[in-house]
C-alpha cells in the first residue's frame, strides 16, 4: 500500500520531519509560489504551513485527499478554518509553542525601554558617546502591572519576580489565589495603570479590549511609567500611546505588535523612548522547533484516526458513536455558561444524566471547558490545552454521570461556579431525528430553544407586554427574532426568555432591553456553529 503523502509547504525545522517519522512519504513544495502549491496539493493528505501559505477556499477545493491542515504556529490568519470544517478538512496548530519565547522578548523590551538601549547603541556606532543623555530606570523595587495574567502573563511575571520588583496585576478571569501563589496581586484596571511604573500587556484580541489602553487610560498612568505590548496590535492604541510620550505622561515604551500589520510607518517610530520591533514574538529557533514538533505529532494521530488534542474545527479520535453527537453540545452550553457568569470563575461541573451515563463520556469534560474558554480568551482552544487552561486560572472541573434522569433519556448539564459563590446551571439535550442540540435548562427555568449561533438571555420579572416590548425593539435595530421561549417559575415571578436571532445582537441593543425592560440579566451569546 502507499504511504499518506505530507506536503511541507515552508521550511520547517529538521526534527518536524523526524517527529513525523517514517510512515509518510515526504513532498515539499513553496506554498507562497501560488502556481506551485495548488500543482502539489491535490495529492496530498496532510498540509504543513507557517504564515507565508495561504490554504484558502480554493487551495482546499483543488485537495481532493486532504485530511488534515496543519499550521506551525498559533494564528491561523493564513487558513481558511470555515472551508476547511466543509470540507470535512481537519484544521490544527501549535497554541503553546511560543509562549516563552513571546514572554521572553516582553521582558527584553522592558528591559531595553528602561536603559534606553536602542538609542544609545544607534548612537555609540554613529560616532556619538552620549553616556548623559541616555540616562535610564532600574526595574527593582518597582511596581509592575501585568493586563492579562494567562499562560504568557504568568511567565513573565515569574520572570520579572527575580528583579525584587511587586508584582500587580488586572484580568477579570483570575483567582486571587491563584495569583497569589504566583506573588501576584489582583487590582483593578484603574488601580494598576496608577500604580505600576511598569505596564506589560498579555491580553488576547477582542472586541472588549481593542483600545483598552487608549487616550482615558494613558491619563491615569505615572509619568515616570514604561509600556510594553507584546500581545496583539490594537489592545494599546498606538496614537494615545505617541501623544502620550511627547506629552511627557509616559516615559516610554516597548512595541512589538501593531493594529495593521506589517507595519513600517507609525509615528512611535519617531521617538528615541520607544523600542520597535517587527513582530517578533514567536521568531526564534526554539518556538519554530516546537510548533512544527507539535503539529507533525497532530498529523500522525490525524492520519491515523486517533483523537487529535490540537484541532481547532472538528472532533475526531476515538471516541464512541452514541458519545459523538453530544461533544458540539457540551461546547455550547460550556460557553454559554460561561457568558452568563460576569465573573471571575472557581469552578465547572459537567452532568451527564440518563441513558448517556453509561457510555465513557470523559470527553465531554473537554468538549465543555472548551466552549468555556472558547469566550475567554482570544486564541484557539482545543481538547488539549482547554485543561492548561482552567490549570493556570485555578478553575477546578469536575464531571459527573448519574444514569438518573427523570425529564429526558439523556441530558448534558454545565454548571459554572464563580468565586463569590454565585452558579450559572444550563442543560442541554438532542432531539429530533437529526439529534438537534436543544437548550432545555437555564437557573431552574424549564424550556427548549434549538441552540443557534446567535442567542440572547434576559432575565426579569414576569409582567404583561414584555414579549412585544423585546419584538418591537429587536425590530428598530433590524434584528429578526428566529424563535423565543420564555421560562417562569410563576406568574408575576422571576422569568427568563431565551430567543434565537438570525444575525449578532449588538451590545448597545442588549443594554437597552436590559434597562427598558429592568432586566437583571441581559447576555448576547455567539456561537461558531
Amino acid at each position: 500500500m502507499s504511504k499518506p503523502i505530507v506536503l511541507i509547504a515552508e521550511e520547517l525545522s529538521p526534527a518536524t520531519v523526524d517527529a513525523l517519522g517514517p510512515d509518510f512519504e515526504i513532498r515539499h513544495c513553496n506554498g507562497a509560489d501560488r502556481g506551485e502549491l495548488l500543482a502539489a496539493i491535490p495529492e496530498a493528505d496532510a498540509i504543513l504551513v507557517r504564515s507565508a501559505t495561504k490554504v484558502d477556499a480554493e487551495a482546499i477545493a483543488a485537495a481532493q485527499n486532504l485530511k488534515v491542515v496543519a499550521r506551525a504556529g498559533v494564528g491561523l490568519d493564513n487558513v481558511d478554518v470555515k472551508a476547511a470544517t466543509g470540507a470535512g478538512v481537519m484544521v490544527v496548530n501549535a497554541p503553546t509553542s511560543n509562549i516563552v519565547s513571546a514572554a521572553e522578548l516582553a521582558v527584553a523590551l522592558l528591559l531595553a525601554s528602561a536603559r534606553n538601549i536602542v538609542p544609545a547603541n544607534e548612537a555609540l556606532k554613529a560616532g556619538e558617546w552620549k553616556r548623559s543623555k541616555y540616562s535610564g530606570a532600574e526595574v527593582t523595587d518597582k511596581t509592575v502591572g501585568v493586563v492579562g495574567l494567562g499562560r504568557i502573563g504568568m511567565l513573565v511575571a515569574q520572570r520579572l519576580s527575580a528583579f525584587g520588583v511587586e508584582l500587580i496585576a488586572y484580568d477579570p478571569y483570575v483567582q486571587p489565589a491563584r495569583a497569589a501563589q504566583l506573588g501576584v496581586t489582583m487590582v483593578s484596571l484603574d488601580e494598576l495603570l496608577e500604580r505600576s511604573d511598569f505596564i506589560t500587556v498579555h491580553l488576547p484580541k477582542t472586541a472588549e479590549t481593542v483600545g483598552l489602553i487608549g487616550e482615558a487610560a494613558l491619563r491615569k498612568v505615572k509619568p515616570n511609567v514604561f509600556i510594553v505590548n507584546a500581545a496583539r496590535g490594537g489592545i494599546v492604541d498606538e496614537q494615545a500611546l505617541y501623544d502620550a510620550i511627547v506629552d511627557g505622561r509616559v516615559a516610554g515604551a516597548g512595541v512589538d505588535v501593531y493594529a495593521k500589520e506589517p507595519c513600517t510607518d507609525s509615528p512611535l517610530f519617531s521617538l528615541d523612548s520607544v523600542v520597535a520591533t517587527p513582530h517578533l514574538g514567536a521568531s526564534t529557533a526554539e518556538a519554530q522547533e516546537k510548533a512544527g514538533v507539535a503539529v507533525a505529532k497532530s498529523v500522525r494521530l490525524a492520519l491515523s484516526g486517533e483523537l487529535v488534542p490540537d484541532a481547532v474545527n472538528v472532533q475526531g479520535g476515538s471516541v464512541a458513536e452514541s458519545v459523538r453527537p453530544w461533544l458540539p453540545l457540551a461546547e455550547y452550553l460550556g460557553a454559554i455558561a460561561c457568558r452568563l457568569s460576569p465573573g471571575a470563575i472557581d469552578r465547572v461541573s459537567i452532568e451527564v444524566l440518563g441513558e448517556l451515563a453509561a457510555e465513557d463520556v470523559r470527553i465531554l469534560e473537554l468538549s465543555a471547558l472548551k466552549g468555556v474558554f472558547t469566550q475567554l480568551i482570544q486564541e484557539p482552544v482545543s481538547y488539549v490545552n482547554a485543561p492548561l487552561l482552567a490549570d493556570d486560572r485555578g478553575v477546578g472541573v469536575e464531571l459527573s454521570a448519574d444514569s438518573n434522569c427523570p425529564e429526558h433519556r439523556s441530558l448534558v448539564r454545565v454548571k459554572v461556579t464563580q468565586t463569590d459563590g454565585r452558579v450559572t446551571a444550563v442543560g442541554g439535550t438532542l432531539a429530533g431525528p437529526k439529534d438537534e442540540p436543544r437548550l432545555v435548562q437555564v437557573d431552574g427555568f424549564d424550556l427548549e430553544v434549538p441552540i443557534s449561533a446567535h442567542m440572547a438571555f434576559l432575565g426579569y420579572i414576569d409582567q404583561p407586554g414584555v414579549v412585544g416590548q423585546i419584538g418591537r425593539m429587536l425590530g428598530d435595530d433590524k434584528i429578526n427574532i428566529a424563535g423565543m421561549q420564555v421560562g417562569r417559575a410563576e406568574a408575576g415571578g422571576a422569568a427568563m426568555t431565551v430567543f434565537t436571532v438570525d444575525s449578532a445582537i449588538p451590545a448597545e441593543t442588549i443594554d437597552t432591553l436590559v434597562a427598558e425592560l429592568g432586566a437583571g440579566v441581559g447576555v448576547a451569546v455567539d456561537l461558531e456553529i
